[in-house]
């Protein structure tokens, strides 16, 4: 089985906490739960996660020999990494119909993309 990537992307910042407690978060977040269920119960589960927003994140470089540590996000735009599923399946189409039921689930774009193989 070959792994694939499913990169949620977050469009214009994250919900604040009174969006966090509305009835359609709640069920988002239960759709995406069923989701990752179905994924478990498949066998196509690898290992997934939500991630904190972007501005917490903290970029990690080397620059003229020296290593830097810059706070935020690498990229800065409008659509950051918000989340992720790191999935088995049969091949790309397998994937993509993963995808399908995750950006459902999740009401946010999703990004699919295959692991290099290992040249081992």
């Amino acid at each position: 089985m070959n792994q694939y990537m499913l990169s949620v992307w977050h469009r214009g910042g994250y919900p604040s906490a009174e969006e966090y407690a509305s009835d359609e978060m709640q069920a988002s977040f239960e759709a995406v739960d069923r989701f990752n269920q179905k994924l478990m119960d498949q066998g196509a589960w690898v290992f997934g996660g939500g991630l904190h927003e972007a501005s917490t994140a903290t970029v990690v470089r080397v620059q003229d020999g020296e290593v830097l540590l810059t706070d935020g996000p690498f990229a800065e735009a409008k659509e950051q990494l918000g989340g992720f599923w790191v999935i088995q399946a049969a091949d790309l189409d397998a994937a993509l119909a993963w995808a399908q039921e995750a950006t459902v689930a999740c009401a946010n774009p999703v990004e699919v993309r295959p692991f290099q193989e290992d040249a081992g």
